[in-house]
């Protein structure tokens, strides 16, 4: 009964190939014999190889040149140098450039067994390796996202059973968390993969160029409009349309888009021409669109026809399960994308990673490592490479409206020892509307004059 290993002999001694052969067969491998460094890549183009005894000195490429350009047609091959000049130089030489081990000229056949089982384990455990890792990046990675927490894992099924379909699907969730990428996955994983996925944010253009990028416009409907111009929805035609921060829309543009969505056709601005377009649209945006229909800001009647199916991504510091496989993801990227060696984190740096609160999410993250790699002069990223303002963050005073109005309010009462008249005097404005303020900011003043 043969072994699972098929073994390939090259060497340009007869002598030296047909004993190896022999013997080798004789103890049950399927084995192979190459005459030159050409016969075997030949035979690599045809077999599975995955031990290799090459001889390092043959006429034309030799056996460790051979077995790079081996490893390039199958990176799990497993190769030993013969040599009949073994000196530590040719051992450092051939295990430096990826070789298991060497052996000599003449060998003893018991111990080239024995280096043969060895090699037979390694090989094992090498695609043992790579199938743990296919199956870890086949539960953890979808679509290019990476993530292990049940909180994503139920996101992707619901992916999975959305994809499929025409509804319309509102991602929300803060800034950073990657809206963009669950709209490519859902896109990816439709009917409609092999068509345009188009990607616009709502908020980068003034409000009056947003309405001709979404539908586009004809010569001369106004300033500024040189020529005919097709818009998002056109160029997405049997595609996807996936509109970004849609909360900034006003309330013209959102009864054009809900018009879209109903009659599935466009008018281009300054025409008259109704165009039929076949486009799946998914939106997303970090603020409560709910919340903007009870104030009036948001269409209710456009809220539900976005809103068919809702993907809510949760902050990475819910789902902190997800932080280190992501962070290997990045490390792997930038120090690729470098040139760097950098392949590991210091215990320091996962202890932060797991403890930050990020608020910056998945793309904070993101370049905090990429910051890392770059300055890294090692293979490893410690404390003293990451940003220092997210490591030691300055403490400045609040500096928003809010708060600052917060403050000029405390300190005119406190002028005024509580006297809500003459604070709301000093202040400009009518006594109720401070009154609402104090209510607001959840402040008490005792010395409150009635």
């Amino acid at each position: 009964m043969k072994k699972k290993a098929e073994i390939l002999v090259v060497d340009d001694e007869d002598i030296v190939r047909d004993s190896l052969r022999d013997w080798l067969d004789g103890v049950g491998y399927q084995v192979f014999i190459a005459a030159s460094a050409e016969e075997a890549l030949e035979i690599f183009k045809k077999r599975k190889i995955n031990i290799m005894l090459a001889d390092l000195v043959m006429p034309g490429m030799n056996g460790i040149e051979l077995m790079k350009e081996a490893k390039k047609i199958n990176p799990t091959l497993v190769s030993v140098i013969i040599t009949a000049h073994a000196t530590i130089q040719t051992a450092i030489t051939a295990i430096r450039e990826g070789a298991f081990d060497y052996i000599e000229k003449p060998f003893c056949p018991e111990k080239v067994e024995l280096l043969i089982e060895k090699l037979v384990e390694h090989h094992s455990l090498i695609e043992e390796n790579i199938s743990l890792r296919r199956q870890i990046e086949e539960k953890f990675r979808f679509e290019g996202i990476i993530a292990k927490s049940s909180k994503m894992l139920k996101i992707f099924e619901l992916i999975k059973t959305v994809a499929p379909t025409n509804a319309t699907v509102l991602i929300t969730g803060e800034t950073g968390t990657g809206k963009e990428i669950i709209a490519r996955a859902v896109h990816h994983q439709s009917k409609r993969r092999n068509k345009p996925f188009i990607a616009t944010s709502c908020a980068a253009l003034a409000e009056s160029l947003l309405e001709s990028e979404l539908f586009g416009h004809e010569k001369g409907s106004f300033t500024g409009a040189v020529g005919r111009k097709k818009g998002k929805f056109e160029a997405a035609d049997k595609g996807t349309l996936f509109l970004d921060e849609i909360g900034e829309i006003n309330t013209n543009t959102q009864i054009h888009l809900l018009r879209a969505l109903e009659e599935k056709k466009i008018t281009r601005i300054g025409s008259n021409e109704e165009i039929p377009v076949d486009v799946r649209v998914i939106t997303a945006t970090n603020k409560d669109l709910r919340n903007m229909v009870l104030e009036g800001k948001f269409r209710e009647d456009l809220y539900y026809r976005l809103k068919v199916v809702t993907i809510n991504i949760p902050p990475l510091k819910d789902r902190k399960e997800d932080i280190l496989p992501l962070a290997d993801y990045f490390l792997k990227k930038y120090a690729e994308e470098n040139n760097k060696d950098a392949s590991t984190f210091s215990p320091g740096v996962i202890e932060f990673m797991l403890n930050y609160s990020w608020p910056g999410n998945v793309r904070e993250l993101e370049n905090m490592i990429e910051h890392g790699v770059i300055l890294t002069k090692d293979d490893i990223v410690t404390m003293a490479e990451l940003p220092q303002d997210i490591i030691h963050p300055t403490v400045h005073k609040e500096k928003t409206i809010e708060a600052v109005t917060k403050n000029h309010v405390l300190n005119v009462l406190e002028e005024t020892k509580g006297n809500i008249s003459q604070a709301a005097q000093i202040l400009g404005i009518r006594r109720m509307t401070l009154y609402n303020k104090l209510k607001k900011y959840n402040l008490t003043v005792n010395n409150m004059d009635s």
